[in-house]
Protein backbone atom coordinates (compact mmCIF):
# COMPACT_ATOMS: atom_id res chain seq x y z
CA UNK A 1 0.00 0.00 0.00
CA UNK A 2 2.54 2.45 1.12
CA UNK A 3 4.54 2.16 -2.30
CA UNK A 4 1.36 2.84 -4.16
CA UNK A 5 1.19 5.89 -2.11
CA UNK A 6 4.69 6.70 -3.31
CA UNK A 7 3.54 6.10 -6.57
CA UNK A 8 1.12 8.30 -6.45
CA UNK A 9 3.92 11.47 -5.03
CA UNK A 10 5.41 11.27 -8.67
CA UNK A 11 1.92 11.91 -10.49
CA UNK A 12 0.81 14.25 -8.02
CA UNK A 13 4.40 16.53 -8.53
CA UNK A 14 3.76 16.51 -12.22
CA UNK A 15 0.26 17.20 -12.05
CA UNK A 16 1.06 19.93 -9.68
CA UNK A 17 3.85 21.58 -11.64
CA UNK A 18 1.71 20.96 -15.20
CA UNK A 19 -0.76 23.54 -13.30
CA UNK A 20 1.60 26.07 -12.47
CA UNK A 21 3.13 25.86 -16.15
CA UNK A 22 -0.51 25.91 -17.65
CA UNK A 23 -0.85 29.18 -15.32
CA UNK A 24 2.26 30.70 -16.46
CA UNK A 25 1.86 30.16 -20.31
CA UNK A 26 -1.79 31.19 -20.42
CA UNK A 27 -0.76 34.35 -18.38
CA UNK A 28 1.93 35.33 -21.30
CA UNK A 29 -0.05 34.36 -24.02
CA UNK A 30 -3.02 36.62 -22.98
CA UNK A 31 -1.16 39.57 -20.93
CA UNK A 32 2.04 39.45 -22.70
CA UNK A 33 5.50 40.16 -20.68
CA UNK A 34 6.63 36.71 -20.44
CA UNK A 35 8.98 36.81 -17.70
CA UNK A 36 6.87 39.42 -15.45
CA UNK A 37 3.87 37.17 -15.89
CA UNK A 38 6.06 33.48 -15.41
CA UNK A 39 7.46 34.92 -12.29
CA UNK A 40 4.13 36.37 -10.36
CA UNK A 41 2.90 32.98 -11.03
CA UNK A 42 5.61 31.33 -9.84
CA UNK A 43 5.37 32.98 -6.72
CA UNK A 44 2.41 32.88 -5.94
CA UNK A 45 1.73 29.44 -6.78
CA UNK A 46 5.02 28.71 -4.06
CA UNK A 47 3.40 30.80 -1.76
CA UNK A 48 0.13 28.98 -2.34
CA UNK A 49 1.53 25.57 -1.50
CA UNK A 50 3.30 26.95 1.47
CA UNK A 51 -0.41 28.13 2.59
CA UNK A 52 -1.78 24.75 2.13
CA UNK A 53 1.41 23.04 3.90
CA UNK A 54 0.25 25.34 7.41
CA UNK A 55 -2.81 24.61 6.89
CA UNK A 56 -2.72 20.70 6.64
CA UNK A 57 -1.72 20.90 10.48
CA UNK A 58 -5.42 21.29 11.23
CA UNK A 59 -6.83 18.06 9.47
CA UNK A 60 -6.43 15.69 12.24
CA UNK A 61 -8.71 12.86 11.61
CA UNK A 62 -9.64 10.78 8.28
CA UNK A 63 -6.71 11.58 6.21
CA UNK A 64 -7.16 9.47 3.91
CA UNK A 65 -10.69 10.94 2.98
CA UNK A 66 -9.31 14.06 3.03
CA UNK A 67 -6.69 13.12 0.69
CA UNK A 68 -8.56 11.74 -1.85
CA UNK A 69 -10.96 14.62 -1.66
CA UNK A 70 -8.28 16.98 -2.20
CA UNK A 71 -7.12 15.26 -5.24
CA UNK A 72 -10.64 15.15 -6.38
CA UNK A 73 -10.97 19.16 -6.15
CA UNK A 74 -7.20 19.73 -7.53
CA UNK A 75 -8.20 17.84 -10.27
CA UNK A 76 -11.44 19.56 -11.13
CA UNK A 77 -10.49 23.55 -10.48
CA UNK A 78 -6.46 22.50 -11.89
CA UNK A 79 -8.64 20.64 -15.37
CA UNK A 80 -11.41 23.27 -16.08
CA UNK A 81 -8.85 26.60 -15.45
CA UNK A 82 -7.64 26.66 -18.59
CA UNK A 83 -11.00 26.40 -20.29
CA UNK A 84 -12.93 29.06 -17.82
CA UNK A 85 -9.72 31.40 -18.26
CA UNK A 86 -9.58 31.18 -22.15
CA UNK A 87 -13.49 31.62 -21.90
CA UNK A 88 -14.09 34.24 -19.56
CA UNK A 89 -10.64 36.22 -21.13
CA UNK A 90 -13.48 38.39 -23.29
CA UNK A 91 -15.92 38.97 -20.36
CA UNK A 92 -14.44 39.67 -17.34
CA UNK A 93 -13.30 43.21 -16.15
CA UNK A 94 -10.66 41.74 -14.23
CA UNK A 95 -8.83 38.85 -16.14
CA UNK A 96 -5.61 38.90 -12.84
CA UNK A 97 -8.03 38.54 -10.55
CA UNK A 98 -9.56 35.45 -11.86
CA UNK A 99 -6.31 34.25 -12.97
CA UNK A 100 -4.64 34.32 -9.70
CA UNK A 101 -7.44 33.20 -7.77
CA UNK A 102 -7.47 29.81 -10.00
CA UNK A 103 -3.64 30.22 -8.50
CA UNK A 104 -3.88 30.31 -5.05
CA UNK A 105 -6.71 27.80 -5.09
CA UNK A 106 -4.82 25.45 -7.17
CA UNK A 107 -1.25 25.58 -5.43
CA UNK A 108 -3.13 25.91 -1.66
CA UNK A 109 -4.36 22.04 -2.67
CA UNK A 110 -1.26 21.11 -4.11
CA UNK A 111 0.18 22.20 -0.96
CA UNK A 112 -2.01 20.16 1.02
CA UNK A 113 -1.07 16.84 -0.81
CA UNK A 114 2.73 15.97 0.44
CA UNK A 115 2.30 16.90 3.81
CA UNK A 116 -1.01 14.83 4.05
CA UNK A 117 0.77 12.16 2.64
CA UNK A 118 3.65 11.94 4.86
CA UNK A 119 1.42 11.64 7.93
CA UNK A 120 -0.66 8.66 6.22
CA UNK A 121 2.94 7.03 4.83
CA UNK A 122 4.07 7.82 8.62
CA UNK A 123 3.90 4.40 10.28
CA UNK A 124 5.27 2.30 7.42
CA UNK A 125 8.70 4.46 7.20
CA UNK A 126 11.41 5.72 8.92
CA UNK A 127 11.05 9.53 8.63
CA UNK A 128 14.09 10.25 7.60
CA UNK A 129 13.75 7.62 4.86
CA UNK A 130 10.22 8.70 4.10
CA UNK A 131 11.41 12.23 3.62
CA UNK A 132 13.96 11.20 1.31
CA UNK A 133 11.78 8.77 -1.00
CA UNK A 134 8.75 11.72 -0.94
CA UNK A 135 10.87 14.52 -2.13
CA UNK A 136 13.01 12.87 -4.46
CA UNK A 137 10.34 11.42 -5.99
CA UNK A 138 8.30 14.72 -6.10
CA UNK A 139 11.20 16.49 -7.69
CA UNK A 140 11.69 14.16 -10.29
CA UNK A 141 8.11 14.29 -11.39
CA UNK A 142 8.57 17.86 -11.68
CA UNK A 143 11.48 17.44 -13.71
CA UNK A 144 9.30 15.38 -16.05
CA UNK A 145 6.71 17.73 -16.11
CA UNK A 146 8.84 20.61 -16.94
CA UNK A 147 10.45 18.57 -20.14
CA UNK A 148 7.06 16.99 -20.91
CA UNK A 149 5.16 21.03 -20.96
CA UNK A 150 7.07 22.53 -23.68
CA UNK A 151 7.96 19.43 -25.80
CA UNK A 152 5.41 17.23 -26.18
CA UNK A 153 1.94 18.67 -24.02
CA UNK A 154 2.12 22.68 -25.59
CA UNK A 155 2.56 21.59 -29.25
CA UNK A 156 0.52 18.66 -29.63
CA UNK A 157 -2.55 18.90 -27.11
CA UNK A 158 -2.58 22.93 -26.33
CA UNK A 159 -3.27 24.13 -22.79
CA UNK A 160 -6.57 22.91 -22.85
CA UNK A 161 -6.62 19.70 -23.25
CA UNK A 162 -3.34 19.21 -21.11
CA UNK A 163 -5.46 20.90 -18.12
CA UNK A 164 -7.91 18.23 -18.90
CA UNK A 165 -5.72 15.67 -18.97
CA UNK A 166 -3.55 15.94 -15.81
CA UNK A 167 -6.96 16.97 -14.08
CA UNK A 168 -7.94 13.39 -14.93
CA UNK A 169 -4.67 11.72 -13.52
CA UNK A 170 -5.41 13.46 -10.53
CA UNK A 171 -8.92 11.98 -10.41
CA UNK A 172 -7.51 9.22 -11.38
CA UNK A 173 -5.01 9.30 -8.49
CA UNK A 174 -7.87 9.71 -6.05
CA UNK A 175 -10.30 6.67 -7.17
CA UNK A 176 -7.23 4.55 -6.73
CA UNK A 177 -6.05 5.40 -3.03
CA UNK A 178 -10.01 4.91 -2.27
CA UNK A 179 -9.65 1.87 -4.38
CA UNK A 180 -6.68 0.41 -2.02
CA UNK A 181 -7.92 1.47 1.00
CA UNK A 182 -11.39 0.96 0.70
CA UNK A 183 -12.10 -0.82 3.91
CA UNK A 184 -10.14 2.40 6.09
CA UNK A 185 -12.82 4.68 4.81
CA UNK A 186 -16.21 5.51 5.85
CA UNK A 187 -18.87 5.69 3.55
CA UNK A 188 -16.44 5.00 -0.04
CA UNK A 189 -19.44 4.53 -1.89
CA UNK A 190 -19.96 8.52 -1.66
CA UNK A 191 -16.32 9.79 -2.53
CA UNK A 192 -16.60 7.18 -5.23
CA UNK A 193 -19.65 8.52 -6.87
CA UNK A 194 -18.09 12.11 -6.31
CA UNK A 195 -14.58 11.03 -8.22
CA UNK A 196 -17.08 9.41 -11.06
CA UNK A 197 -18.93 12.10 -11.36
CA UNK A 198 -15.96 14.14 -11.75
CA UNK A 199 -14.21 11.99 -13.71
CA UNK A 200 -17.08 11.93 -16.54
CA UNK A 201 -17.02 15.74 -16.80
CA UNK A 202 -13.04 15.79 -17.01
CA UNK A 203 -13.46 13.61 -19.52
CA UNK A 204 -16.70 15.56 -21.30
CA UNK A 205 -14.11 18.78 -21.13
CA UNK A 206 -11.36 16.69 -22.90
CA UNK A 207 -13.29 15.70 -25.80
CA UNK A 208 -14.95 18.62 -26.13
CA UNK A 209 -12.04 20.74 -25.62
CA UNK A 210 -12.09 21.70 -29.29
CA UNK A 211 -15.39 23.01 -29.29
CA UNK A 212 -14.78 25.20 -26.28
CA UNK A 213 -11.75 26.47 -27.94
CA UNK A 214 -13.74 27.72 -30.55
CA UNK A 215 -16.00 29.30 -29.16
CA UNK A 216 -13.39 31.18 -27.20
CA UNK A 217 -11.72 32.02 -29.88
CA UNK A 218 -14.66 32.58 -31.78
CA UNK A 219 -15.59 35.45 -29.39
CA UNK A 220 -11.88 36.65 -29.48
CA UNK A 221 -11.75 36.90 -33.37
CA UNK A 222 -14.23 39.06 -35.49
CA UNK A 223 -14.27 36.72 -38.62
CA UNK A 224 -14.50 32.96 -38.81
CA UNK A 225 -11.38 31.11 -37.98
CA UNK A 226 -10.04 29.16 -41.70
CA UNK A 227 -7.03 28.00 -39.53
CA UNK A 228 -5.58 27.53 -36.17
CA UNK A 229 -2.65 25.54 -34.84
CA UNK A 230 -0.37 25.96 -31.99
CA UNK A 231 3.17 24.89 -32.54
CA UNK A 232 6.23 24.58 -30.79
CA UNK A 233 6.21 28.75 -30.49
CA UNK A 234 3.14 30.49 -30.89
CA UNK A 235 -0.44 30.27 -31.71
CA UNK A 236 -1.36 30.77 -35.57
CA UNK A 237 -5.22 31.60 -36.11
CA UNK A 238 -5.73 32.89 -39.72
CA UNK A 239 -9.54 34.54 -40.40
CA UNK A 240 -11.28 35.06 -43.48
CA UNK A 241 -14.29 37.29 -44.29
CA UNK A 242 -16.00 38.98 -47.82
CA UNK A 243 -13.25 41.56 -47.42
CA UNK A 244 -10.30 40.25 -45.83
CA UNK A 245 -7.70 37.30 -44.60
CA UNK A 246 -5.63 38.00 -41.18
CA UNK A 247 -3.20 36.39 -39.70
CA UNK A 248 -2.67 36.41 -35.57
CA UNK A 249 0.29 35.45 -33.78
CA UNK A 250 -1.04 34.41 -29.63
CA UNK A 251 -3.67 36.87 -30.48
CA UNK A 252 -2.08 39.40 -31.64
CA UNK A 253 -2.76 40.89 -35.49
CA UNK A 254 0.22 40.57 -37.75
CA UNK A 255 -1.86 41.51 -41.31
CA UNK A 256 -4.80 41.95 -43.31
CA UNK A 257 -4.80 41.39 -46.50
CA UNK A 258 -6.49 44.69 -47.37
CA UNK A 259 -3.90 46.58 -46.22
CA UNK A 260 -0.71 44.21 -45.37
CA UNK A 261 0.76 45.83 -49.15
CA UNK A 262 0.92 49.31 -47.44
CA UNK A 263 3.18 47.77 -44.48
CA UNK A 264 5.44 45.31 -46.59
CA UNK A 265 6.01 48.33 -49.49
CA UNK A 266 6.67 50.97 -46.76
CA UNK A 267 9.23 48.11 -44.96
CA UNK A 268 10.85 46.69 -48.63
CA UNK A 269 10.84 49.79 -51.56
CA UNK A 270 12.45 52.76 -50.20
CA UNK A 271 15.51 51.36 -49.44
CA UNK A 272 15.70 48.60 -52.42
CA UNK A 273 14.98 51.66 -54.36
CA UNK A 274 18.03 53.44 -52.72
CA UNK A 275 20.56 50.56 -53.95
CA UNK A 276 21.74 50.28 -56.38
CA UNK A 277 21.28 46.48 -58.13
CA UNK A 278 21.21 44.65 -54.66
CA UNK A 279 21.57 41.16 -55.46
CA UNK A 280 22.13 39.18 -51.86
CA UNK A 281 19.38 39.58 -49.98
CA UNK A 282 18.88 38.31 -46.18
CA UNK A 283 14.99 38.77 -44.76
CA UNK A 284 15.13 37.97 -40.52
CA UNK A 285 11.34 37.19 -39.71
CA UNK A 286 8.33 37.58 -42.55
CA UNK A 287 7.84 33.88 -42.18
CA UNK A 288 4.48 35.04 -44.29
CA UNK A 289 6.45 35.93 -47.54
CA UNK A 290 5.05 38.79 -47.83
CA UNK A 291 8.28 40.93 -47.22
CA UNK A 292 10.01 38.25 -50.10
CA UNK A 293 7.36 38.95 -52.50
CA UNK A 294 8.03 42.29 -52.62
CA UNK A 295 11.97 41.96 -53.10
CA UNK A 296 11.43 39.36 -56.03
CA UNK A 297 9.90 42.40 -57.68
CA UNK A 298 13.66 43.81 -58.34
CA UNK A 299 15.14 41.54 -61.44
CA UNK A 300 18.82 42.51 -60.35
CA UNK A 301 18.47 40.31 -57.04
CA UNK A 302 20.28 37.20 -57.54
CA UNK A 303 19.47 35.19 -53.78
CA UNK A 304 16.91 35.32 -50.80
CA UNK A 305 17.88 34.48 -47.94
CA UNK A 306 14.86 34.06 -44.75
CA UNK A 307 15.43 33.19 -41.58
CA UNK A 308 12.61 32.14 -39.61
CA UNK A 309 11.92 30.51 -36.23
CA UNK A 310 9.22 28.52 -36.75
CA UNK A 311 9.54 25.65 -39.43
CA UNK A 312 5.16 25.49 -39.57
CA UNK A 313 4.82 29.07 -40.60
CA UNK A 314 6.73 29.30 -43.55
CA UNK A 315 5.30 25.64 -44.75
CA UNK A 316 1.81 27.34 -44.27
CA UNK A 317 2.64 29.66 -46.48
CA UNK A 318 4.44 27.43 -48.84
CA UNK A 319 1.40 25.48 -49.39
CA UNK A 320 -1.86 26.59 -48.74
CA UNK A 321 -3.30 28.40 -52.00
CA UNK A 322 -5.67 30.45 -50.03
CA UNK A 323 -1.83 31.82 -48.67
CA UNK A 324 0.46 31.33 -51.62
CA UNK A 325 -1.86 33.52 -53.53
CA UNK A 326 -1.38 36.77 -51.34
CA UNK A 327 2.15 36.28 -51.52
CA UNK A 328 2.84 35.41 -55.18
CA UNK A 329 4.06 31.82 -54.18
CA UNK A 330 7.25 33.58 -53.13
CA UNK A 331 8.53 31.41 -50.60
CA UNK A 332 8.64 28.56 -53.22
CA UNK A 333 10.84 30.86 -55.66
CA UNK A 334 14.04 29.04 -56.78
CA UNK A 335 15.93 32.33 -55.82
CA UNK A 336 14.49 31.95 -52.09
CA UNK A 337 16.28 29.49 -49.10
CA UNK A 338 14.88 29.05 -45.95
CA UNK A 339 16.37 28.78 -42.93
CA UNK A 340 14.33 27.90 -39.70
CA UNK A 341 16.46 29.32 -37.04
CA UNK A 342 16.28 31.52 -34.37
CA UNK A 343 17.22 35.08 -36.03
CA UNK A 344 19.52 35.96 -33.00
CA UNK A 345 21.37 32.96 -32.76
CA UNK A 346 21.77 32.49 -36.92
CA UNK A 347 23.06 36.04 -37.25
CA UNK A 348 25.50 36.03 -34.73
CA UNK A 349 27.32 32.30 -36.60
CA UNK A 350 26.55 33.78 -40.29
CA UNK A 351 29.68 34.35 -42.31
CA UNK A 352 27.91 35.85 -45.26
CA UNK A 353 27.34 39.53 -46.33
CA UNK A 354 24.30 41.13 -47.97
CA UNK A 355 23.42 44.06 -49.94
CA UNK A 356 19.95 44.55 -47.95
CA UNK A 357 18.54 43.16 -44.91
CA UNK A 358 15.09 43.51 -44.19
CA UNK A 359 13.87 42.52 -40.51
CA UNK A 360 10.32 41.71 -39.93
CA UNK A 361 9.89 41.12 -36.15
CA UNK A 362 6.73 40.82 -34.06
CA UNK A 363 6.32 43.61 -32.04
CA UNK A 364 8.67 43.47 -28.72
CA UNK A 365 5.96 42.06 -26.83
CA UNK A 366 7.96 39.38 -24.77
CA UNK A 367 11.39 39.00 -23.92
CA UNK A 368 12.02 36.29 -26.68
CA UNK A 369 10.76 39.37 -28.73
CA UNK A 370 12.84 42.50 -26.85
CA UNK A 371 16.20 40.73 -27.71
CA UNK A 372 15.65 41.01 -31.25
CA UNK A 373 15.26 44.63 -30.85
CA UNK A 374 18.72 45.09 -28.67
CA UNK A 375 22.01 46.33 -29.05
CA UNK A 376 23.56 42.74 -28.79
CA UNK A 377 21.39 42.01 -31.97
CA UNK A 378 22.25 45.32 -34.14
CA UNK A 379 25.90 44.90 -32.84
CA UNK A 380 25.85 41.28 -34.59
CA UNK A 381 24.14 42.48 -37.56
CA UNK A 382 27.12 44.82 -38.78
CA UNK A 383 28.91 42.01 -40.08
CA UNK A 384 26.32 40.52 -42.20
CA UNK A 385 25.75 44.01 -43.88
CA UNK A 386 27.83 45.10 -47.09
CA UNK A 387 29.77 48.49 -45.95
CA UNK A 388 27.66 50.33 -48.78
CA UNK A 389 24.25 48.38 -48.11
CA UNK A 390 21.14 49.48 -45.90
CA UNK A 391 18.64 47.71 -43.54
CA UNK A 392 14.99 48.38 -42.75
CA UNK A 393 13.34 46.72 -39.53
CA UNK A 394 9.48 47.58 -38.68
CA UNK A 395 9.73 49.26 -35.07
CA UNK A 396 6.07 49.75 -33.70
CA UNK A 397 3.77 53.26 -33.68
CA UNK A 398 5.92 56.44 -33.10
CA UNK A 399 2.24 57.21 -32.68
CA UNK A 400 0.90 54.72 -30.02
CA UNK A 401 4.44 53.57 -28.80
CA UNK A 402 6.60 56.45 -29.37
CA UNK A 403 9.19 55.80 -26.71
CA UNK A 404 9.28 52.36 -27.56
CA UNK A 405 9.83 53.38 -31.35
CA UNK A 406 12.54 55.96 -30.66
CA UNK A 407 14.17 53.54 -28.05
CA UNK A 408 14.44 50.98 -31.23
CA UNK A 409 15.98 53.82 -33.08
CA UNK A 410 18.83 54.98 -30.25
CA UNK A 411 19.75 51.67 -29.73
CA UNK A 412 20.43 51.27 -33.42
CA UNK A 413 22.79 54.55 -33.33
CA UNK A 414 24.29 53.11 -30.21
CA UNK A 415 25.28 50.48 -32.30
CA UNK A 416 27.14 52.38 -34.82
CA UNK A 417 24.73 52.51 -37.57
CA UNK A 418 23.18 56.07 -38.93
CA UNK A 419 19.46 55.73 -38.69
CA UNK A 420 16.56 57.34 -41.48
CA UNK A 421 13.55 57.07 -39.28
CA UNK A 422 9.69 56.78 -41.41
CA UNK A 423 6.62 55.74 -41.06
CA UNK A 424 3.44 54.88 -42.94
CA UNK A 425 -0.14 54.62 -41.57
CA UNK A 426 -1.64 51.12 -41.99
CA UNK A 427 -5.26 51.38 -41.53
CA UNK A 428 -5.55 48.04 -39.31
CA UNK A 429 -2.65 49.15 -36.88
CA UNK A 430 -2.85 53.00 -37.49
CA UNK A 431 -0.04 55.09 -38.19
CA UNK A 432 3.43 52.68 -38.01
CA UNK A 433 7.23 53.33 -37.75
CA UNK A 434 10.43 52.07 -39.31
CA UNK A 435 14.09 52.41 -39.40
CA UNK A 436 16.69 52.50 -42.56
CA UNK A 437 20.05 51.98 -41.19
CA UNK A 438 23.60 51.50 -42.34
CA UNK A 439 27.17 52.44 -42.31
CA UNK A 440 26.07 55.74 -44.43
CA UNK A 441 24.05 58.56 -44.79
CA UNK A 442 20.88 57.10 -45.95
CA UNK A 443 19.38 59.53 -49.38
CA UNK A 444 16.18 58.88 -50.25
CA UNK A 445 15.05 57.88 -53.18
CA UNK A 446 12.93 59.44 -56.26
CA UNK A 447 12.98 56.60 -58.63
CA UNK A 448 10.64 53.54 -57.96
CA UNK A 449 9.76 50.34 -59.68
CA UNK A 450 6.22 50.35 -61.13
CA UNK A 451 2.97 48.57 -60.38
CA UNK A 452 3.69 49.55 -56.53
CA UNK A 453 0.30 50.09 -54.90
CA UNK A 454 1.30 52.84 -52.31
CA UNK A 455 5.22 53.96 -51.98
CA UNK A 456 5.84 56.13 -55.04
CA UNK A 457 7.90 59.74 -55.50
CA UNK A 458 4.62 61.38 -54.79
CA UNK A 459 4.30 60.20 -51.13
CA UNK A 460 8.18 59.00 -50.36
CA UNK A 461 9.39 62.27 -48.64
CA UNK A 462 6.12 62.76 -46.42
CA UNK A 463 6.74 58.93 -44.96
CA UNK A 464 10.21 60.75 -43.58
CA UNK A 465 8.60 63.57 -42.35
CA UNK A 466 7.42 63.24 -38.79
CA UNK A 467 4.65 65.74 -37.27
CA UNK A 468 5.33 67.40 -33.39
CA UNK A 469 3.39 64.26 -31.63
CA UNK A 470 5.43 61.61 -33.00
CA UNK A 471 9.03 63.32 -33.37
CA UNK A 472 11.70 62.16 -31.76
CA UNK A 473 12.21 61.63 -27.38
CA UNK A 474 14.97 61.01 -25.75
CA UNK A 475 14.45 56.74 -25.01
CA UNK A 476 16.88 54.29 -23.32
CA UNK A 477 19.33 51.89 -25.18
CA UNK A 478 16.89 48.04 -25.06
CA UNK A 479 20.20 46.02 -23.50
CA UNK A 480 20.01 41.91 -23.23
CA UNK A 481 20.25 42.74 -19.69
CA UNK A 482 17.54 45.06 -19.27
CA UNK A 483 15.30 44.46 -22.04
CA UNK A 484 13.68 47.53 -21.12
CA UNK A 485 12.26 47.63 -24.81
CA UNK A 486 9.64 45.14 -23.41
CA UNK A 487 8.47 47.16 -20.61
CA UNK A 488 8.43 50.54 -22.24
CA UNK A 489 6.03 48.63 -24.99
CA UNK A 490 3.78 47.12 -22.47
CA UNK A 491 3.01 50.50 -20.30
CA UNK A 492 2.59 52.30 -23.79
CA UNK A 493 0.47 49.82 -25.68
CA UNK A 494 -1.93 48.85 -22.50
CA UNK A 495 -3.15 52.49 -22.67
CA UNK A 496 -4.32 51.69 -26.33
CA UNK A 497 -5.97 48.61 -25.52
Amino acid sequence: MGKALLISVAIISTCGLVYELIAGALASYLLGDSVTQFSLIIGTYLFSMGIGSYLSKYFEKELLRRFIQIELLVGMIGGFSAAIMFVAFEHVSSFRLLLFSFVVITGALVGLEIPLLMRILKDEYDFSDLVSKIFSIDYVGALFASLLFPLVLVPYLGLMRTGFLFGGLNILVGLWTLKLFNKKIEKPQNLAITGIVFAVLILMGFLGSHKLLHFSEGMKYPSPIVFKKQTRYQKMVITRSNESIRLFLNGNLQFDSKDEYRYHEALIHPTMAALKSPKHILVLGGGDGMAVREILKYPSVQSITLVDLDPAMTQLFKTNKMLTDLNEDALNNKLVTIHNDDAFVWLKNNQKVFDFIAIDFPDPSSYSLGKLYSHSFFKHLRKSLNPEGYFAIQSTSPYFARESYWCVGQTIEDAGFTIAPYHAYVPSFGEWGYFVGGFKNFTIPTQFIDHLKFVGKENISNLFSFPKDMDKVKSPINRLNNQILVRLFEKEWSRVN
